[in-house]
């Protein structure tokens, strides 16, 4: 493959992606007035469905200005010659590779983030404060933004320095190492993001004795599920909308409420909740998912090891020497395609988990309480009720608020 098939090739994925996603979405969109369907006639009154429908609305078209403006800049800078310029710029700063790369990424990261910030306080203080979400503060949100990006300079910038030691010493075999690697901070982080990482953002705090704390624990006692760890995490400060996730594995598994989760939600609803994450801990779906991104991405980096040292790939994002930096911008663009049939089978194991756990739920503790908790966390997040089957297929990780329902009452 020559350089300019390589960059054509690039473009058309680009903007194949961008037309299959609008057009979908607009798939979607069309469906926002469809009727409630009967299973969840009470869900809404006429005036919160006419809400949910302004907000869905609304979503869908800032959805469009952002996904265009993105598809606009990525094309721009391919075009013109921007990745070229960047690379032209660190070239010009250091003769080290190392830190060629790692300023390359970072000016493209940041750079990124910058043009998008725009559309991120818009998102949070106009759209999600207007349909009574937000509770993020400018400051909360400048910390968050500042944070995130201590992160990415930390930990990627760690990473991304061991993966060019691992290529400039191991050569084609770097994948490997970068494999090994990537996979022992994986498990890492699934054990330790709640404890770690978690409290940089948020507050956490054990639940306090009482009613709820007891009845959690008799059902955990119950299935036999050893639990020591509930903590309760100040959602709140950010938004109303509420969550509760499992996290961890072993002896660092826990349990996370939000505390808007306990405020809309009564108890048994919340055991209800429970016991459906403890289903995807019993069903294995928390092993089969890390052992399947730890697959995934071994064989991801070995596809890139054999395209990494083709100077074409670097030239054609517009680059005048091959460099990995180049190459793995111009490798991420064409390996688009696969992420996205990758994504797709992902979501659609995780449909299938989601009605495992919901039925380990229902056959541990009782159905009608989540399917009142579900309900309950639909309506006070304005979800959509009547999503396009295609729609569905591409994004969806859990089924459709009707279809869980009607599995539930099976």
């Amino acid at each position: 493959m020559d350089t300019t098939l390589i960059f054509y090739c690039i473009l058309a994925i680009l903007i194949s992606e961008y037309v299959l996603a609008t057009v979908i979405n607009y798939l979607n969109a069309k469906r926002f007035k469809d009727s409630v369907p009967k299973d969840l006639s009470d869900i809404y009154s006429p005036e919160e469905y006419a809400k949910s429908q302004a907000y869905k609305l609304m979503n869908y078209r800032f959805g469009v200005l952002t996904s265009t403006f993105s598809i606009l800049l990525i094309l721009g800078v391919l075009v013109f010659g921007g990745f070229g310029w960047i690379d032209k710029f660190v070239s010009s700063q250091t003769s080290n590779t190392t830190i060629q790369s790692l300023l390359f990424f970072g000016i493209v990261m940041l750079g990124s983030d910058l043009l998008n910030t725009p559309f991120g306080y818009y998102r949070t203080f106009v759209i999600e404060a207007k349909f009574g979400f937000n509770k993020t503060t400018l400051r909360t949100f400048i910390t968050d933004k500042l944070k995130g990006w201590f992160m990415i300079l930390v930990l990627g910038g760690g990473i991304l320095t061991l993966v060019l030691w691992f290529f400039e010493w191991a050569g084609a075999d770097f994948w490997l190492y970068t494999w090994g690697l990537i996979t022992v901070f994986t498990i890492f982080m699934n054990l330790f993001y709640s404890k770690l990482i978690v409290p940089l953002f948020n507050k956490q705090e054990p639940l306090e004795d009482g009613s709820l704390k007891s009845k959690i624990e008799s059902y955990a006692k119950n299935v036999g599920f050893e639990l020591h760890n509930i903590f309760v995490i100040n959602g709140s400060k950010r938004s109303t909308k509420a969550n509760a996730y499992f996290s961890g594995f072993g002896k660092e598994k826990r349990i996370t409420l939000y505390d808007t989760l306990i405020k809309d939600l009564e108890e048994d609803e919340i055991v209800a909740v429970l016991a459906h994450e403890v289903g995807h801990y019993k069903k294995n779906h928390i092993i089969f998912n890390l052992a399947t991104s730890v697959i995934l991405t071994g064989a991801m980096l070995f596809i890139l090891s054999l395209f990494i040292n083709n100077p074409n790939i670097s030239l054609a994002i517009g680059v005048e020497s091959p460099s990995f930096h180049a190459a793995l911008i111009g490798f991420g663009m064409l390996y688009s395609p696969i992420s996205e049939i990758t994504g797709l089978l992902m979501n659609y194991f995780s449909r299938k988990f989601e009605y495992q756990a919901d039925d380990y739920a229902k056959e541990t503790f009782s159905a009608p309480p989540l399917i009142s908790s579900l309900k309950k966390l639909s309506k006070n997040s304005l979800s959509n009720l009547t999503p396009h089957p295609a729609y569905v297929f591409m994004h969806y990780s859990h089924p459709p608020l009707k279809d869980r329902i009607r599995n539930l009452k099976a």
